[in-house]
Parts: structure tokens; C-alpha cells; sequence
């Protein structure tokens, strides 16, 4: 097929019924950009002969470089199936586990996928995370099995052999997903459950529905009445396509099915049924028949298929056969060039036939339009996003537009809808506009005739008379040199936009037409339809101010075409596109739309998280502007990597791994701050924690009571701090006027991992909270506070036992940043002030009065005594690093004010601001500010009335009254009980077993039985724990799963590499916090630890070693020796 003109894909556009949105996902390196060079040929946009070693998707230099494809990208490529001419939308994404994020934002933009498996490797870790994400964004996917030359060529497969081979991979494939459709079937089945058992509270089932006193209970999961006859993949039903696409071939089976067919006049339909699986042909009888492998009978498969294959490669490449290698290209009607066959390199014939015989671009996309949806074909809701609340809940107008969304509409009238799922960066020169167009041939003859006439007037300047020679010349030389100035002034200018990139958004349209320069609401993940709808009707440059709501204007349109852009003036609904303009309004990802009734879209699916961080700062101080401002532009371009600045002032980066830092530094370095940067050794997180006593010491010896003893002696005592053996600790404020006691208790590591996970939600509880206590309403859904009350019913489950009676009901906070892995317990004897679930009690309905009464509960400084517990669990006693799993319990909390002050309000986060203020007032404004609050109130008012007034005074008299009897020489009391808070938190903290928890990689490592024993050892070294190692069936690999601190992976996955002579590469993705075993403030105390560690304990502490390394890098005090041995001086120079 030639190359297609743009007005040829402007025009397939128009119809979406033939558009297919779809991208390439597979594990690294299992031949994905390999696949795509081939479909782009069929194109004629690059040789077929390129097609492999081009890489034309591979569009940056580190991408050809490292081999791996780091960037999502797209191009729009036509096929032509009979009549029906098709446009196809390829995305071609990365495998490397550290890019996965640019795989989400390639799968929002699709409605399938083509899923590539490399036959000798299988599926690997990265593979079932692309069918994940597949699964989870609701798109259909199709299955190539790649690199089928490797079975022949390395594993020196029989045909035979081969296809058994080929079974399997398809059964794993197969068994992905379908244990992805059973979770979702027994999700399903445990929500209709939970709808019954609510039915029946509220007394809806009849008693007729249940005869008789017996329960009958249905065991069935569900899975029986489901339909996945369309989930799995089998070469019979078209959608799995076997492959080598370095080779250039690649077939589905229809293609033998319909060659055999009329070969040996059995019908297409009946071959296709019948040539995977266990069928065999009977050549007596000429028929198919049922049991080849008990018959010991070949396959149909192997017998029509696969010995043809093998039979070539074992012609053209094992034995070069000559004459054999003629009649097969006769048999096969192959014509090829006299180069090709008698080129030195074997592959190169191989190629030559296999893309005549059998092109890969062919299989692939007949499968394509086939197999998949077209944009119209939109199965659900699958993007439109409602945040908390039910989409019924929603303005009419709001549900209106999903059944425009649905249909996928083109008319004029159909509101525009627009995801973003990326921004990135392209070079100011590469876009359309800035490129120069070619000349026509009337342009090119105007310029010709200029040129000879130029020439001419030379000719007959050289030829002139020779008196005025010496003035040609100096004429000629200062036409020179002004000829030089304006061609130096015409390349300055180049040279200051030559460096200039602009922003280009990745996106797609869901309905509407986009028209150049149209204008758009840009709606941010919090956007509220309705609130939207009360203050907007129409797109306007000046906006009312609607939280998370923008306009900006579109102002170019980009057909994506891989490393180039194409301009566009429209673009209908169901097509993939690029939007210049939208870098001041959109950040990483957004939706777009012509009316305000739009929610924004789901948020996209990440499968990495950013763990690693490094500092990173300008070679040149006085370079720091332009680093800030190349972060921003990284920040935006990178739909994974996150910019920070910490509270010491130092600019962050945090990205998902090794390769990604890399990338992101480079990109630092030559395209968007373009300075010389230094970046800090990586910033590991770690977290602190406490356990129960443990039983036994470093040397298993029983520990009996010793480890209280040790503990306790760690925290000093002093008049106003007091520590109970039983680790309580009691600490009194400066003034004297407040006692707190506190303890320290270890949570259940299920309950930890619970409230990790549940962040968002205990964030939500937290706003409602806030806006109660502000006299305002949030408005929760259904569906929310059951979320929310689900939570608190599953803590109460885990929270079993004497210590934690009713403590669910008792949790004061959450903690730190108010929705953390860490809670404050209220353990105060006589104070009932309401949990932080009080706000859903509301919301079910409570009676005003009663919540009135309850809230008048809460006591003076509660907000003060929280704000201490988050300031504890933001930084630890050991490293200053977030608390986690950690339970705060309050036992004891008594004031003792003067009496005249006994009756305040509670103290807001607005009263600590008016402390604050209070403090810099003179002793004698505030004693006359006292006199004058106390002639206004009256002396003969009762203690209510008193409190009545207070809570009535305007803002500045409270000022004054708390300034005047709450300050002293040691600060405002909110201040002085906030440290007390902290301190008494630190120190209970530091009364327990305390650990350091550390980041976990989980590793997946697939290696041969050669190198295992150095994988072992570079895993040992590195404290990595191996979890699970089985071989792979049909395969001399092994698969090793084990876990690696995160600390310790620097470098991991190269010095395996090195080890192994590449014969192994890790995966590495975060998993989980674990907590490190060894105790960092460890010595040796007992006989047994003094003989089997020595007197120094010269064994590395690891705890001890992470710890250190934190506190030295946050310019902490680090307690070690700075001179080991002093006994003896040493001398390195020689003696003379």
C-alpha cells in the first residue's frame, strides 16, 4: 500500500464506524515498536525493509539508544479491507515497568488493545499488569504471539513440540484474565449481597420469599450464569495472531483455513473450527477427525500450519537449500529480488518471502478491524466520573450528556467532550507551522530565472572597464560585508527561538467536532457539575469564580503521526488528536468541554508509584530560576514524575525508578532547564514504628524482664516529664497549668495497611468534619458514607480485645496530615467529646438538639491537643521521618486555670491565630483590655452567661481576653500544650520497642540454571529475601520472586545485568512498608550477645546504618566514633 495523503485521512475521520482507537501493551522488550515498524510500513511512510531496525516510534535518542520505548506515541495509519477503506489510531507504549504510567495514559485514550507475548519468555510480571489495566479501563484486547523464529531458532523446537508450547503460553494468557473476571463476578455477587442483607433490614423481603424457618444459602459464586464466551483468547475465534514480526510474517488461522479450503474441498467454516485443537486430518478417509493426541496423530495445526514454517526456516536458514528455497517460492507464487537471494545474511531471504507469503501488517490489522470496537460502539460509563456521589444524583443535564457520550456524536449541535490523558513536549521547529513547505514548480522557476539574472549582472560587472575596477571592488567588498551583517542579524533570531519547545496535549475526541480556536471549559478532577451549572451557562474569556473550573481556547489541532505533526482545522468525534495551546490551563491530564453540566473523567490508573527522590540543585546558583522553572516544565511534561519542595528549601524530584531518574535528570539537563545541574544521592523514605516487647534477644535467649528495664532507662526524667513502668508518660506544661499523659500502643499490622489504603476516605470524613465544626454542610453520597461506614465496621473487626474496648468510637484524629496510618485515642476519664465519625451520625440523621449537645461537649484547646499528636507523627523521635501504625492513646488530660478563666470557648484554628497576635501586646494594653472586657460583661453574671458572652464578643474582644489570661512568660497556652502534646507523643513513643520500617521493591528476575547461583548472591548482598522460584514450563527459566529494600536497589538491576552476562533483568515495583527486625539502638548486654557479637558489636546494625544515614543527610546529631582505633599511630609515608 502507498503512502496516504492527509486528505485521505481527513476524510476517514468523518465516519467513526471505520476509526479504531487502539495501542500496543507487552512486557519490555517483547517486540512491541518492532510490530509497529511494520504496520507504519504497510503505510509507506518508511521501507519495509527498515521495518525492526528503525524504530520509528523510538523517536528520542536515549529511546535508540537503551532499545526501550520510554514515551507513548501515535500515529494514524489507513487500511483497506475489500471495499471497506478503515482508519486506524496506534499508539505504540512502553513495557518497562517505570514508564507503566505512560501506558494508562495510552489505554484511556483507546478502545482496544493489541497484547504481544514473546513465545519463548511467556507472560511476565508486566504482561499480566497490562492486562490489568486493560481490564480495568473496560477495553477489548487482542493477542499477538511474537518472536515464534526464537522457538525455532533457540529452543530448536519440533513443529510438534512447538505447538504444545504455543498452548500453554495461551492457557497462561488465558488464565490472566480470566481470574481478573472472576474477581469482578464475586465483586459484584458480594454488593448484591450487601443490597439483600440492607433489603431485609429495612423489612422489604416478603415473608413469602422465605418459606419455613430453614435458611437456604446459595453457594454458587455466580461464575455459572456469567457470559464469557467473548473474554478469552483462541486462534479459532480470530482474535490471537502468531508472529515474527522482526521476520515480517505473521498469520491468524483464518488465512490457512481459507488457502486449505479450496485446496482440499472441505469448507472454511469447518477448518476453522477444527485447526486448534485436538483434530487431526485422516488422508484415507479425507476427513477430520477428533483425538490426534491419544492417536499419537499430529494436529491439524501442526500438519497445515506449523510444518510449513519450520520446513522454510529450515531451508532458507538451517541448510540454505537453493533448489528447495526455488520450488517453495514457485509453490507459494513468490517472486523475489536477485539481491536478496544471494545476500550473504539468511534472514534477509527469510524476510524477503515471509512478507510476500504471509505479512505480519496483513494478520494484524484484518484481526484489528475486525476483532475490535469502533468508537460507537462505547460499552458503559467507563470514564465519566462522579466522584463520591451516585451518577442519578446528578443535574438532568449532566445525565443527558451520557447518551451524547454514548452515541459518539458528530453533529453540530453535540457538545464537544475532550480527555487529555498527557502534555508533552515538542520542539517549536518540528510543528507544522514553523516548517518549510516545499516548493511548487512555478516557485521554483521564479527563483531559477532570479538566480540567472544575478548571475548575469556579476558577468557583466567582472567585464566592465578597468578604470573603475578599483571602485567595483570596494562597492562589491562593502556589499559584502553588509550582506554579512544582515545575514548574521537573520540568524540571531533563529538562534533565540531555536531552543524554544511548546506543549502539545495528547487527547481524544468522545463527542462533538473541535474546531481550531474554539473555546473550551477545562474541568479539574474536583469539579462539581452542579455547582457549575448555578454559576456558568456559556464559554466566556471572563469566568465567574467556579472552583476547579477554567476556559482557555484550542488554539491549533495536530494529526499525530509519530515523529511528525500534521495540521488540522477540525476533527470529528472518536479520533485521537493533538491540541496546542491548552499549557496555561492544563497541568498533566483534564477534560474538556463546551458545557459546564460535564464531570470531569476518572482519574487514570497508575500501576507504578514515585518512590524515588533526589534532591536536586543548579551547578551555578545564579542558575536557580531557570531550574525552577525547568522543573515546572518537567513536572508537566511527565505524567509519573512529581516536583516537591520540602520545608528546607531543597527542589525534589520523585520518580518511579532507576530509569525514569535517569531520564527525567537528562531531560533536566538538555531540554527544559538546559543548565548544568547536581543531583544528591537518592532520598530514601523510611518510616517509624513501634512493636510489642519481643520475647527473645539478639541471641534467642529469653529476655525476660530486662527489655522493660532497657527501654525505660532511654527516656531521662525530669520535674515536669514523668514515665510509669507500665510506659505511660505524664509531662506537665512550663506554666504548670496542664498535665498530659499519654502511651504509645503498636496497631495490628491489618489494621495499618487498612487505614494506608483507606487515605482518600479518611480524608473525605476529615472535610466533613471540618465543615461541621464551620457550621456548613458537604454534601456525602449513599454510596460514600456506606464506603465510610464499612470502614469503621471493619475496624471495629480488627480491633479486638480488652485494650482496644470501643476505641473505634473513641478516635480522637488520624494522623499525620490528619488522614495518616496513625490515630489518637481518647482515653480521658469523663471526657466524651464526639469521635471523628460524629459527622456521619449527622448525616444519617441525627436530631439537631442532641447534635447540639454533643458538640458543646468538646473542651477548651482539643484543636491544640491534635495539632501536637500531628506534629509527633509527621516527624519521629529516631530520624524525623512519618510515623506509622501507631496508636496515641490520651489517659490523662487536667487544667487548672485561674478561675475567672475557666469558662473560654474552644480554641479554633482562628483562636491560635489570635493567640499568636496576643503575644506581641504590652503587659499593660492587655491588663487595660482585661479591665474593659470585665466592666462590659458584668461582675454579676452566672458561669453560662459569662460563656454565653464570650461566644458572642466580636473577634477582637476574645483577642483581648485570651491574650490577657492565657499568655505568660513561657508563650500562649494553646502553644505551650501543642509541644507538650508533641513531646509527651515522642517520649511514649520512645518508652516502646521502637523500628525503623523500610520501602519494599517487589523483584520478579527471569534467568537461566547457569546464572542462578549469582542471582542468589546479588540478592543476599543487597538484604533482598527471595519469596518463591519456580521454572517455567516448555523453558530452561527460571522465575524468582523476592523482595529488596528500596534502599538497597540502587544499582541492583545493573550489577545483575553484569553478573549474569545479561542473562538476567529484575522488574522492580513497589509493594509494601516492612518493618526491619533489629532494634537501631542496640548493644550487647548479656554474656551470650558479649561472646557471639564481640565488645563493639562490629556486625553491621542495619536499622542502625539506615537510621544514621537519615539523620546525617537531615544535619542531625549522629552518635559514632570518629576514631576507631586510638591505641596507635600509623604512619603511611616509608621510613628513609
Amino acid at each position: 500500500m502507498g503512502h496516504t495523503s492527509l486528505d485521505k485521512i481527513k476524510a476517514l475521520q468523518k465516519n467513526p464506524a471505520n476509526v479504531r482507537n487502539l495501542c500496543i501493551l507487552a512486557h519490555v522488550d517483547h517486540g512491541k515498536t518492532t510490530l509497529a515498524d511494520s504496520l507504519v510500513a504497510s503505510n509507506g511512510i518508511i521501507s519495509s525493509r527498515l521495518a525492526g531496525k528503525l524504530r520509528y516510534l523510538d523517536s528520542r535518542e536515549d529511546e535508540q539508544i537503551r532499545g526501550i520505548t520510554m514515551k507513548s506515541s501515535a500515529i494514524s495509519l489507513h487500511y483497506a479491507a475489500g471495499e471497506k477503506d478503515y482508519l486506524i489510531n496506534l499508539i505504540d507504549s512502553p513495557g518497562h515497568v517505570d514508564f507503566s504510567s505512560e501506558v494508562s495514559t495510552a489505554v484511556r485514550l483507546c478502545d482496544g488493545a493489541i497484547v504481544i507475548v514473546d513465545a519463548v519468555e511467556g507472560v511476565c510480571p508486566q504482561t499480566q499488569a497490562v492486562l490489568r489495566q486493560a481490564w480495568l479501563e473496560n477495553i477489548r484486547p487482542v493477542l499477538v504471539i511474537n518472536k515464534i523464529d526464537r522457538v525455532i531458532m533457540e529452543l530448536k523446537l519440533t513443529s510438534q513440540e512447538a505447538y504444545t508450547h504455543l498452548q500453554k503460553i495461551l492457557e497462561q494468557v488465558n488464565a490472566v484474565t480470566g481470574s481478573l473476571f472472576t474477581s469482578k463476578v464475586l465483586e459484584d455477587r458480594a454488593v448484591k449481597e450487601e443490597r439483600a442483607e440492607e433489603d431485609k433490614e429495612e423489612g422489604d423481603i416478603k415473608p413469602a420469599e422465605c418459606p419455613g424457618s430453614e435458611q437456604v444459602y446459595d453457594w454458587s459464586a455466580g461464575l455459572e450464569d456469567s457470559d464469557d464466551s467473548q473474554l478469552y483468547f483462541s486462534p479459532d475465534q480470530g482474535n490471537v495472531v502468531f508472529a515474527s514480526a522482526i521476520d515480517g510474517w505473521g498469520f491468524s488461522i483464518q488465512q490457512f483455513a481459507q488457502v486449505h479450503s479450496q485446496r482440499m474441498g472441505i469448507r472454511a467454516e469447518v477448518l476453522l473450527k477444527t485447526s486448534w485443537g485436538d483434530f487431526y486430518l485422516n488422508a484415507k478417509a479425507k476427513k477430520i477427525m477428533k483425538g490426534a493426541h491419544a492417536k499419537g496423530k499430529k494436529p491439524l495445526f501442526v500438519q497445515l500450519v506449523l510444518d510449513n514454517i519450520w520446513s522454510l526456516y529450515d531451508a532458507v536458514v538451517t541448510r540454505r537449500d537453493k533448489e528447495k528455497i526455488e520450488k517453495m517460492m514457485m509453490s507459494l507464487g513468490v517472486k523475489v529480488m536477485t539481491r536478496d537471494l544471494r545476500h550473504s545474511d539468511p534472514k534477509v531471504l527469510l524476510s524477503a518471502i515471509c512478507s510476500q507469503w504471509l505479512p505480519v501488517s496483513q494478520a494484524v490489522l484484518f484481526m484489528v478491524c475486525d476483532k475490535l470496537p469502533s468508537p460507537l460502539d462505547m460499552t458503559s460509563e467507563r470514564l465519566m466520573s462522579v466522584g463520591a456521589r451516585r451518577f442519578h444524583s446528578l443535574p438532568l443535564q449532566t445525565q443527558e450528556l451520557k447518551t451524547v457520550f454514548m452515541q459518539c456524536s458528530s453533529d453540530d449541535t453535540a457538545p464537544v467532550i475532550v480527555f487529555v490523558s498527557k502534555m508533552f513536549m515538542v520542539d517549536a521547529k518540528a510543528l507544522p507551522q514553523n516548517k518549510q513547505r516545499p516548493l511548487t514548480q512555478e516557485e521554483m522557476a521564479q527563483r531559477r530565472e532570479l538566480a540567472r539574472q544575478r548571475h548575469t549582472e556579476r558577468l557583466a560587472a567582472i567585464h566592465s572597464n578597468n578604470q573603475y575596477v578599483h571602485d567595483d571592488t570596494t562597492d562589491t567588498s562593502s556589499e559584502g560585508v553588509s550582506g554579512q551583517m544582515q545575514a548574521l542579524s537573520l540568524k540571531a533570531k533563529p538562534e533565540e527561538e531555536e531552543g524554544k519547545e511548546t506543549f502539545v496535549a495528547f487527547a481524544r475526541v468522545y463527542s462533538g467536532v473541535v474546531r481550531r480556536g474554539q473555546k473550551v471549559f477545562v474541568m479539574g478532577p474536583k469539579y462539581d457539575p452542579a455547582q457549575g451549572l448555578r454559576m456558568v451557562r456559556i464559554v466566556s474569556a471572563c469566568l465567574p469564580p467556579v472552583p476547579h473550573l477554567a476556559c482557555c481556547t484550542m488554539d491549533s489541532l495536530y494529526l499525530l503521526m509519530g515523529r511528525e505533526l500534521e495540521e488540522l482545522e477540525e476533527v470529528p468525534s472518536g479520533n485521537v488528536l493533538g491540541i496546542g495551546g491548552l499549557e496555561e490551563c492544563v497541568l498533566k491530564s483534564a477534560t474538556l468541554s463546551t458545557s459546564p453540566a460535564l464531570p470531569p473523567f476518572i482519574p487514570l490508573n497508575f500501576e507504578a508509584t514515585p518512590i524515588v527522590r533526589v534532591a536536586i540543585e543548579p551547578k551555578h546558583p545564579s542558575e536557580m530560576p531557570k531550574l525552577v522553572q525547568g522543573m515546572r516544565l518537567l513536572n508537566q511534561a511527565d505524567p509519573c514524575a512529581e516536583v516537591l519542595i520540602q520545608e528546607t528549601g531543597e527542589h525534589v524530584l520523585v520518580t518511579a525508578g532507576e530509569v525514569h531518574l535517569q531520564r527525567c535528570l537528562d531531560d533536566l539537563r538538555e531540554r527544559f532547564a538546559k543548565i548544568e545541574i547536581s543531583a544528591s544521592k537518592p532520598i530514601i523514605p523510611f518510616r517509624e514504628t513501634v512493636i510489642r516487647p519481643p520475647k527473645v534477644d539478639m541471641v534467642n535467649e529469653d529476655l525476660g524482664k530486662q527489655q522493660k528495664v532497657a527501654v525505660l532507662h532511654q527516656v531521662k526524667e525530669s520535674d515536669t516529664l514523668h514515665l510509669d513502668p507500665s510506659g505511660l508518660v505524664t509531662l506537665t506544661t512550663p506554666n504548670r497549668q496542664a498535665t498530659v499523659g499519654v502511651r504509645a500502643i503498636p496497631l495490628p499490622e491489618e489494621v495499618t495497611l487498612l487505614l494506608e489504603g483507606s487515605a482518600d476516605l479518611i480524608r473525605t470524613l476529615e472535610q466533613a468534619g471540618q465543615a461541621q465544626r464551620e457550621g456548613r454542610t458537604l454534601d456525602m453520597s449513599t454510596w460514600t458514607l456506606d464506603t465510610l461506614m464499612r470502614l469503621k465496621s471493619r475496624l471495629e473487626v480488627l480491633l479486638q480485645g480488652r485494650k482496644w474496648r470501643n476505641a473505634v468510637d473513641r478516635i480522637w484524629a488520624f494522623g499525620p496530615r490528619r488522614y495518616g496510618p496513625n490515630f489518637l485515642l481518647n482515653s480521658v476519664e469523663g471526657y466524651q467529646r464526639p469521635s471523628v465519625w460524629h459527622c456521619l451520625e449527622r448525616e444519617k440523621g441525627e436530631k439537631e438538639g442532641g447534635e447540639k449537645a454533643e458538640a458543646s461537649a468538646i473542651r477548651d484547646f482539643d484543636n491544640s491537643v491534635v495539632s501536637g499528636f500531628q506534629l509527633a507523627t509527621l516527624s519521629g523521635p529516631m530520624c524525623e521521618e512519618p510515623l506509622m501504625g501507631v496508636c496515641f492513646s490520651v489517659e490523662r488530660w487536667d487544667m487548672n486555670f485561674p478561675t475567672q478563666r475557666t469558662h473560654l470557648d474552644s480554641v479554633t484554628e482562628e483562636d491560635s491565630n489570635s493567640l499568636d497576635a496576643s503575644v506581641s501586646k504590652s503587659p499593660g494594653e492587655a491588663a487595660g483590655q482585661q479591665e474593659a472586657s470585665g466592666k462590659a460583661g458584668g461582675a454579676g453574671e452566672t458561669p453560662s452567661q459569662a460563656e454565653g458572652a464570650v461566644a458572642g464578643a466580636s473577634q477582637g474582644r476574645r483577642r483581648a481576653d485570651v491574650g490577657a489570661g492565657l499568655v505568660d512568660c513561657y508563650g500562649p497556652f494553646s502553644g505551650q500544650l501543642i509541644a507538650a502534646v508533641k513531646e509527651a507523643c515522642r517520649h511514649a513513643f520512645q518508652a516502646k520497642p521502637q523500628r525503623l520500617m523500610a520501602a519494599m521493591y517487589t523483584c520478579e528476575i527471569m534467568a537461566t540454571a547457569e546464572v542462578l547461583g549469582r542471582v542468589y548472591g546479588v540478592l543476599g548482598k543487597r538484604e533482598g529475601r527471595v519469596l518463591q522460584e519456580e521454572m517455567k514450563e516448555g523453558t530452561e527459566m527460571f522465575i524468582i520472586k523476592a523482595v529488596l529494600p528500596v534502599a538497597e536497589s540502587f544499582g541492583f538491576a545493573d550489577e545483575i545485568r553484569k553478573r549474569t552476562s545479561g542473562l538476567a533483568s529484575p522488574q522492580l515495583v513497589f509493594s509494601h512498608w516492612e518493618v526491619i527486625s533489629s532494634d537501631p539502638s542496640w548493644v550487647p548486654t548479656t554474656e551470650e550477645e558479649y561472646l557471639h557479637f564481640g565488645e563493639k558489636a562490629d556486625s553491621a546494625n542495619q536499622a542502625l546504618k539506615y537510621m544514621n544515614a537519615v539523620r546525617r543527610r537531615k544535619g542531625l546529631y549522629v552518635e559514632e566514633k570518629i576514631v576507631e582505633h586510638g591505641e596507635k599511630q600509623r604512619t603511611l609515608s616509608k621510613n628513609k
